[in-house]
């Protein structure tokens, strides 16, 4: 794995209609220091998530709530990988070239 790839086990919540994981403080931080300065609209960062068999490409997004970024899980990968909210998962996280 190159050096903008990450493995961390996190927890799924829900916001509204929206399902999420927290990026743990010490990836946010990173994350945010090397490609904040390049990060897209609302200081996204395009990147490429594995979870289980599940590879999907998404962005990552700066939550003021969460002080960290937040992960957006689609329902087909929810499915897909049988997970619920409140559940925990190794989530594989690699930032794409920007």
């Amino acid at each position: 794995m190159d050096d903008a790839t990450w493995t961390f086990d996190a927890e799924l919540w829900r916001d509204g209609a929206w399902h999420f994981v927290t990026v743990p403080d010490d990836v946010s931080d990173e994350v945010e220091e090397r490609f904040g300065p390049t990060a897209a609209g609302f200081g996204s960062v395009r990147v490429e998530v594995t979870v289980g068999a599940t590879t999907w490409r998404t962005s990552v997004f700066p939550s003021a709530q969460q002080r960290a970024y937040a992960l957006p899980v689609k329902k087909p990968v929810r499915t897909a990988e049988g997970l619920d909210e409140g559940g925990t998962a190794s989530f594989t996280l690699r930032v794409l070239a920007h």
